[in-house]
């Protein structure tokens, strides 16, 4: 009795549903049918698969209804994978017509105004590098900075020297390196 009124709400819900609908489902089916046919030991959909799901996930609404071989989760796991691969093909390095490279001359410019002004800061060296006539940002500037090179400290058994003003008196010391 109770199966006999399942087929009928079912048969009633299919009535009224759009031949769009019904097209779908019959594609989404086949599509699943066609995965379980396959001659592999442990059917697993392929990438031409997943790319199926998420595009009917994105077009059609009642995409859950007929799934029978994947958690509809799984969809949805596939769609955010594939997002973050797209952004990080989009934001992938490539040569940008309209950024120049930094000149290796520049860099060493910088490099060796940072070791010589210890005390300027992006602003300044900027300043000073567009009075020569170089067209750089502040920024690259800033980057360039960073990657400079430091000046070795002096070091004694590992540790470094303190500057000379906080330097103990040579009678406390108990060490031979310090003087």
């Amino acid at each position: 009795m109770f199966r006999i009124l399942g087929i009928l709400v079912t048969f009633s819900a299919q009535f009224f549903c759009s031949r769009r609908d019904l097209l779908l489902e019959n594609l989404a089916l086949r599509q699943q049918l066609s995965i379980m046919i396959r001659k592999q030991p442990r059917r697993r959909p392929t990438v031409p698969d997943k790319l199926f799901w998420i595009a009917l996930s994105r077009f059609w609404s009642g995409w859950k209804r007929v799934l029978l071989i994947v958690q509809p989760e799984s969809v949805v796991r596939w769609h955010r994978v594939g997002f973050g691969m797209y952004w990080k093909w989009i934001s992938w390095k490539r040569d940008r017509p309209w950024r120049k490279p930094t000149s290796k001359e520049l860099r060493e410019l910088i490099f060796r105004m940072v070791a010589e002004n210890p005390t300027w800061g992006a602003p300044r060296i900027h300043g000073e590098l567009k009075m020569l006539g170089f067209g750089i940002s502040e920024r690259t500037v800033l980057h360039w900075m960073r990657k400079a090179p430091r000046r070795q400290s002096r070091q004694c058994d590992g540790r470094r020297f303190w500057p000379i003003i906080a330097r103990p008196s040579p009678r406390w010391t108990s060490s031979p390196c310090q003087r």
